[in-house]
């Protein structure tokens, strides 16, 4: 029977752990195990096989083995350096274990004629087959090797192997693992049930092909993963179905403005840009929040389909808000919006940290009163003094690089809680999400895409430049800014410390500066005032300015069609979206344009791989795919501040087919069956689907 919409899944939280000391709770914490059910999906790292013993004389060479002997002899040696040396003997030779770190009861333990088995890897040194620190125990009376494999847990400093293996054991007994899944699904998607799939995941018997488990190839893994993909996706579906019920302005397109402004633009709307504006179009009509990310590719065109998503609020006599992460990348915005904008009467405000007292007290005020009905700015917009008198829609550019609780606060600044209603809410990207990402951890929005490039655009060319040829680089340089050009210089990028990335950039200007006596340079950095930076940008806009020294600030919001040359330093310290976001400054002219990434050898084998994949690939949903497989969900998402939880299991390049599937269940559960999304939830999530990802 189909849920009512109205109805409000509530999650019960699993029981936490009792009866633990605080030092154990505290190292269980760092695992990130808070209850039982923690510990149940606690899942191995990999198996050891110590179902099997071996005589010493036929242990396999190479690969861990299990064997038995008596103790003949063990004593401290001194040379090389101080160890335990003790020698095995079962009958058909003779197995040396060496001990570099050892406690003096280990030399008791080992005494001769104590019967011992011990497991490790065998290597055949100069006195034949030796174990270095193998794990060992004393056998007493007929004891008997194992039953199943034995698994090997993610550990931390103070928890042992078999304290996890004891703590595990003891929650598979007392943790329900009755299935959340009605058994006809289970057996469309030929899983097993839940309980086989942990018992064997945590106990698999020896017959299993390890390849399978390491894999995570074998059904139960499968099992497992599918199960935290459908959490995932009922709670996206969820967040999504709570975002539709809340009330917002229905803003009806006037198309008074926008045709004015249509017919003043230089250029025409591409028909990726079409389709994009009446998708944001139709959801600003609706009387319940937009929540859509707009992504593009660098160049795509995504600002005027947000300028004219303004103006449609504007119309209905609304206030528009666009926040950006930079400083430049919100002036850029101001501007676009300004020059586009301001001629058919509307007043734009921009809203920065870096306004004096009395321009910020005009910008406040022209926002609070609704005179201006664009404010434009960085985060200086969700600070506490700024107020909007009748906010609709947020407009928030390369979302992925604010916080959680920053996009909320913006959106709460033109909430109505007496009237429930809420602004409409843009994200726009010029990252691109892969397809996996978009399915998995952006289910709850809607994704508009613009997949076609303005026409006139030359493809920029990439070059790869070892550090050795730099004096090649320097002359590419001063020819091109001497024949009319501009240029970029890039300098390395030093994660762990941003004065340290201002002192090599600094430097770069004065050898630079020395270098190009006959050329204009200008430099940029993140710590310069706002007003600086404004100004050594608009001198290089306006040709001011041949060769633009900077940080990666510019690596957003930067247009300046005369340039056609960008040199990056250090290329191989940088990740690829970051390359690819660099390389869009330039080629936004008709001009052919190179980007020369310069690199210092040596090169890892990540950095290699980076390197090839931004030179062979122009498309940036191709680097993107490349990025999600090099890096992962985690740090693409931007600083593990999306507010979603990360998969722990499921791999979302190896399994589409599975993810697919967790799409329409979700929605198949959430329709017909939701008591089962509800024990699903509650198993997978607890009380921590609640949280809202905005």
């Amino acid at each position: 029977m189909a849920r009512a919409r109205s109805e409000r899944i509530v999650i019960a939280p699993d029981p936490s752990l009792s009866g633990l000391s605080r030092s154990l709770l505290a190292r269980l914490a760092k695992l990130g195990i808070a209850t039982k059910f923690d510990l149940v999906l606690h899942l191995p790292l990999r198996y050891d096989d110590e179902t099997r013993l071996y005589p010493i004389s036929h242990a396999p060479a190479s690969g861990p083995a299990l064997v038995e002997g008596t103790v003949v002899e063990c004593d401290i040696k001194y040379r090389p350096r101080r160890q335990l040396i003790c020698y095995l003997e079962d009958g058909s030779g003779v197995l040396t274990l060496r001990f570099l770190n050892f406690y003096m009861s280990q030399v008791k333990q080992l005494s001769a004629g104590t019967r011992v088995r011990a497991y490790g890897e065998i290597r055949h040194g100069f006195h034949g087959p030796e174990m270095v620190h193998p794990r060992y125990r004393v056998v007493l009376g007929d004891m008997p090797v194992a039953a199943a494999l034995t698994p090997v847990y993610p550990a931390t400093a103070g928890l042992a192997q078999d304290t996890l293996r004891h703590l595990i054991a003891r929650a598979l007994n007392d943790c329900d693992l009755t299935d959340t899944l009605p058994p006809a699904l289970l057996g469309q998607l030929s899983l097993p049930s839940f309980r086989d799939a942990v018992l064997l995941l945590h106990n698999p018997p020896p017959q299993i092909p390890q390849s399978e488990l390491q894999e995570r190839r074998h059904p139960a893994w499968r099992r497992v993963k599918f199960d935290e993909l459908l959490a995932q996706q009922l709670s996206m579906r969820l967040h999504h179905e709570r975002r539709r019920s809340a009330g917002a302005p229905a803003l009806r397109p006037r198309q008074e403005l926008t045709r004015v402004l249509l017919a003043r633009l230089p250029f025409e709307l591409t028909r990726a840009q079409r389709k994009a504006w009446r998708e944001i179009e139709r959801d600003l009509s609706a009387p319940h929040p937009m929540q859509r990310l707009l992504q593009g590719d660098v160049g795509s065109g995504k600002t005027v389909v947000a300028v004219l998503a303004a103006l449609q609020c504007v119309e209905n006599g609304r206030q528009v808000a666009v926040m950006a992460p930079t400083e430049i990348l919100a002036e850029q915005h101001y501007r676009k919006f300004a020059s586009w904008l301001a001629p058919l009467g509307l007043e734009i405000v921009w809203l920065s940290g870096s306004l004096g007292r009395k321009e910020k007290r005009a910008a406040l005020a022209a926002a609070a009163q609704g005179a201006a009905r664009i404010v434009v700015g960085t985060h200086a917009l969700i600070e506490e003094e700024v107020g909007f008198a009748d906010l609709a829609l947020a407009i928030v550019d390369e979302q992925h690089r604010f916080g959680v609780h920053q996009r909320l606060a913006l959106r709460l600044k033109g909430s109505r809680p007496n009237q429930g209603a809420q602004p409409h809410q843009l994200m726009m990207s010029a990252t691109p999400i892969p397809r996996t990402l978009a399915m998995s951890y952006y289910a709850d929005l809607d994704v508009t895409t613009i997949d076609e490039m303005p026409p006139g655009r030359a493809p920029v060319t990439t070059k790869l430049i070892s550090e050795a040829r730099r004096a090649e680089v320097i002359q590419r340089v001063r020819d091109a800014c001497m024949a009319g050009s501009q240029a970029y210089w890039v300098c390395p990028l030093i994660e762990e410390s941003e004065a340290l990335q201002l002192k090599t950039a600094l430097e770069t200007h004065a050898v630079l500066t020395a270098t190009f006596p006959e050329l204009r340079l200008g430099l940029v950095h993140g710590r310069m005032k706002g007003g600086e930076k404004g100004r050594a940008m608009e001198a290089f806009r306006s040709g001011e300015i041949q060769l633009l020294v900077a940080t990666t600030v510019i690596e957003v919001g930067v247009d300046v069609p005369n340039a056609t040359l960008m040199v990056i330093e250090h290329a191989e310290r940088m990740g690829l979206a970051q390359l690819h976001q660099l390389r869009g400054r330039v080629g936004r002219g008709a001009g052919e344009s190179i980007c020369i990434l310069l690199y210092a050898h040596p090169l890892t084998a990540m950095a290699r791989e980076r390197l090839k994949v931004i030179y062979e690939n122009r498309d940036g949903f191709e680097i993107a795919r490349h990025d999600l497989l090099l890096r992962g969900p985690g740090e693409m998402l931007g600083a593990r501040q999306s507010g979603v939880p990360l998969l722990r299991f499921a791999d979302l390049n190896a399994d589409l087919d599975l993810l697919d599937a967790a799409r329409a269940v979700a929605q198949e559960l959430l329709r017909d069956q939701p008591p089962a999304a509800r024990r699903h939830l509650a198993r997978w999530l607890g009380a921590r689907h609640e949280y809202l990802k905005v």
